[in-house]
C-alpha cells in the first residue's frame, strides 16, 4: 500500500541516493558489512526498513552479505549487498558464480571503490570484476544521477534474471545533491524458492551449459547498453570525448570552463559491457577520440580493440593524458583537454608547500579515552617483561593506527583477518625467542580470523592472538557484530563471545583482561606471552572495554555527566610519559612541560592513573554509578 502519493524533493549524501533508489525501485532484502566509503547506504536503508517492511542486516562479512542476498534473490526477492571496494575481493567467489546460474528477481552489487586511497589500503577499479565475470557495471555520471541509475540496475538486473555491479567512489558517495524521491511502497519480502538443480546447483555438467547461456545473455545485454537511457552521444563537433561514470561531470565542467566548442561527449554511465552500436555512432565521423576514465583504462582498452576490428582509422588518446592513479578532478581533465585541443589552459594550478607555512603536522591519532591505547602501552611492557622479540601483524580497524609513533607496533598490514594469517607463516620460521603477535579487533575476528585462528591451532603455530575488542565495528561508525548483543536498532541480540569461541576451536590458553586497568593488562599480556614462549603453542589474549566514543555519545544522550581527570603540577615531574609515551590527545605539555588535561577532550576513561609513576593524575569528577553502568 503507498505510504506517499506525491514525490518529494530532500538533500541526500550520494549513498543516502542509492539507499532511497533501492527502496524506489522495489527492495525487499539487503546485507552488507560496514566499510568505508559504503556504510551509509545500508546505514539508511536501516532507517526506511521499518516504514517499507523490507529486511536488513548487516552481515558477518562481505561474501556471507553476498550469499545471502544472492540466496534471497535466487528466491524471487528484490536485493542488495553493498561493500566498498575491497569487500568485493572477500565476495568474489560467490560473485563469479551468480553471472553463471543468474537470480529469479533483481539482484545489484553495490562496489563503493576507493580513488586516492582515503581509507583504504588499494585503490583497484572494480570495473574490471564485471569484465571477468560477466556482470554488467553501471556508474552515475554525477552525484545527481545516483539514485536514478541505483533504479535503472534494478530495472536491468530485473530484466535479465542476471547480477549487476553498480560501482560508486568516495566521491559520488560521499557528497550531497539534492533529489526528488518518488513513491515507496510497503512490501513483504516473503519468496518463493524454486528447486531447479541444473541452474543452482553448479556441479561441472551444469555449469558448461549454464556458461554457454551466460554467453548468449551477455550478448543480449550488450545490445541492451546500446539503447540505454543512461548512455547517451551529445553534440557533433569534430572531436569525440567519451566518459565513464562519474568523469562525465568533471567533462562537462573542464569544457565549460576552457570554451572549447568543437566536440562531442558519448557519455557512459553502462560501460561493462561496452555498447558497441553506440560506440560505432560515437566514432563515425570523429578526427580523434579523448577517453576520460578514472582509476584503469577499461574503456580504453575495449574501445581500442574496437576501434581496430572494425577499421576505424583514428587517433585515440586515454591514460596518457588523463592520470593513472588517484582522484580525477577538474584541473586534471582540463589540463588533459587543453593538450587534446591544444589550447591554452586558463588556470594555472597552484602547488602548495605545506611546510613553508609552518603548520604543524596533524597525524591521525587514536581518540581520548581509547582502549587500544592502554592495551598498546601495556602490550609494549609485556614484551620487555617476556624477553621476547615481537613481530606484529597489524589488522583492519581503528588499531591500524598503532603502525603510527609512539606505538610503532605493527610491522605488516595487508587485509582483513591478515594478522593472524601472516602470523600463521611467521611462527614456523622465527627463532624460538621471536613470538608473532596477530592484532586483531572483535569485528574483524568475526569477518576473517576464525580460518586462520583454526589455522592455528591445527598447525601448532606459536603465536599470540590479541583480539582488541571495543564491543562494536568502531572505524566504520560503531556499526554492531555478532559480539556487541545488539542490533542496528537497538533490539537485543544473542552474543557470540570471542573468548567461548576461541576454547571451542580448541585454543588451550585464552586470556582476557581490562585494558583501562593497565597494571592488569600488563601481567596478563607478559603470561600470555610467556605461554607462547614456553609452550610453542596459540595464545589467546581479549583486551575487553567498549569504544570510549560510543559510551560518550550514550552519556551525552542520557545526560550522565562523564569522570574527568586532572594534573596535580606539584607532583608533576614534566616527565611526559602521559603525553609522548602513553600519547592521549587530551594530555598537552604546558611551557615548562608539566602535563594539563584539556576537560573537553577528557571523556573520563581514567587510564592516565596508571601510567603516571609520580601519582600526579587524579579524578576531579570521579565515576559515578549512572556512568559505569553504560559500560558492558
Amino acid at each position: 500500500m503507498p505510504n506517499s502519493s506525491e514525490s518529494r524533493s530532500i538533500m541526500l549524501l550520494g549513498n543516502e541516493a542509492v539507499a532511497y533508489g533501492a527502496v524506489e525501485a522495489g527492495l525487499e532484502f539487503a546485507a552488507a558489512y560496514p566499510g568505508t566509503p559504503s556504510t551509509e547506504i545500508v546505514e539508511t536503508l536501516f532507517k526506511l526498513a521499518d516504514k517499507y517492511g523490507f529486511y536488513v542486516e548487516w552481515s558477518t562479512n562481505e561474501k556471507v552479505a553476498l550469499e545471502a542476498a544472492y540466496g534471497a534473490a535466487i528466491g524471487g526477492v528484490k536485493s542488495l549487498v553493498a561493500m566498498k571496494h575491497v569487500g568485493v575481493n572477500v565476495a568474489m567467489d560467490p560473485l563469479s558464480t551468480s553471472a553463471y546460474t543468474g537470480v529469479e528477481a533483481a539482484f545489484v552489487v553495490v562496489s563503493a571503490d576507493d580513488p586516492d586511497m582515503w581509507s583504504s589500503q588499494n585503490e583497484q577499479d572494480n570495473r574490471w570484476y564485471g569484465v571477468r565475470s560477466y556482470i554488467p557495471v553501471l556508474e552515475a555520471g554525477s552525484v545527481l544521477e545516483l539514485k536514478d541509475i541505483t533504479i535503472e540496475a534494478f530495472k536491468l538486473s530485473e530484466r535479465f534474471k542476471h547480477p549487476v555491479i553498480l560501482r560508486t567512489t568516495t566521491r559520488l558517495g560521499h557528497s550531497r545533491a539534492p533529489y526528488i524521491i518518488g513513491e515507496l511502497v510497503e512490501r513483504a519480502p516473503r519468496g518463493k524458492i524454486i528447486k531447479n538443480p541444473k541452474k543452482y546447483s553448479v556441479i561441472p555438467a551444469h555449469a558448461r551449459q549454464l556458461r554457454r547461456k551466460l554467453v548468449e545473455r551477455w550478448l543480449e545485454i550488450e545490445k541492451y547498453m546500446d539503447t540505454a537511457g543512461f548512455n547517451w552521444i551529445e553534440g557533433d563537433g569534430d572531436y569525440l570525448i567519451v566518459t565513464s561514470g562519474l568523469a562525465y561531470g568533471y567533462v562537462k565542467d573542464a569544457l565549460s570552463i576552457m570554451g572549447i566548442r568543437n566536440y562531442k561527449i558519448l557519455k557512459l554511465s553502462g560501460m561493462v559491457p561496452l555498447p558497441r552500436g553506440l560506440v560505432k555512432k560515437a566514432l563515425d565521423g570523429a578526427e580523434k577520440v579523448l577517453i576520460v576514465e578514472e582509476l584503469e583504462p577499461l574503456v580504453e582498452v575495449f574501445l581500442k580493440s574496437y576501434a581496430y576490428d572494425e577499421g576505424f582509422n583514428i587517433e585515440i588518446h586515454g591514460k596518457n593524458l588523463i592520470p593513472l592513479t588517484g582522484e580525477l578532478n577538474l584541473n586534471k581533465v582540463c589540463m588533459a583537454l587543453s593538450k587534446f585541443f591544444k589550447v591554452d589552459y586558463p588556470y594555472n594550478p597552484i602547488e602548495v608547500n605545506i611546510e613553508e607555512f609552518g603548520l604543524p603536522p596533524r597525524p591521525p591519532v587514536l581518540c581520548p579515552g581509547c582502549p587500544h591505547r592502554g592495551t598498546f602501552y601495556a602490550l609494549r611492557k609485556a614484551v620487555a617483561k617476556a624477553g621476547v622479540k615481537p613481530i606484529y601483524n597489524g589488522d583492519i580497524g581503528c588499531y591500524s593506527l598503532g603502525v603510527l609513533p609512539p606505538y610503532n607496533m605493527q610491522d605488516t598490514i595487508v587485509e582483513m583477518g591478515g594478522s593472524i594469517g601472516f602470523a600463521n607463516g611467521f611462527a614456523h620460521i622465527l627463532s624460538d625467542k621471536e613470538i608473532p603477535i596477530a592484532i586483531i579487533g572483535d569485528s574483524t575476528f568475526f569477518h576473517s580470523g576464525l580460518p586462520p585462528l583454526v589455522n592455528a591451532v591445527y598447525n601448532l603455530a606459536p603465536m599470540l592472538v590479541l583480539v582488541m575488542d571495543n564491543r562494536v565495528t568502531a572505524m566504520t561508525g560503531a556499526q554492531p557484530h555478532p559480539g556487541t548483543g545488539f542490533y542496528q536498532d537497538g533490539r537485543d541480540a544473542p552474543i557470540i563471545d570471542i573468548e567461548t569461541v576461541a576454547r571451542g576451536m580448541g585454543v588451550k590458553h585464552v586470556i582476557k583482561f581490562d585494558p583501562y586497568n593497565i597494571s592488569e593488562a600488563v601481567e596478563k599480556l607478559t603470561e600470555a606471552l610467556k605461554l607462547v614462549k614456553e609452550q610453542r603453542l596459540p595464545v589467546v589474549a581479549v583486551a575487553v572495554r567498549a569504544c570510549s566514543l560510543y559510551i560518550d555519545s550514550i552519556a551525552r544522550r542520557k545526560g550522565i555527566e562523564r569522570p574527568l581527570y586532572s594534573i596535580d603540577l606539584e607532583k608533576c615531574t614534566a616527565c611526559g610519559i602521559c603525553y609522548n609515551a602513553f600519547s592521549c590527545p587530551a594530555i598537552v605539555p604546558l611551557e615548562d612541560n608539566k602535563a594539563s588535561i584539556d576537560p573537553t577532550l577528557c571523556v573520563g576513561c581514567g587510564e592516565c592513573v596508571y601510567v603516571c609513576p609520580y601519582n600526579a593524575i587524579y579524578a576531579a569528577r570521579p565515576w559515578t554509578k549512572e556512568f559505569e553502568s553504560l559500560w558492558w
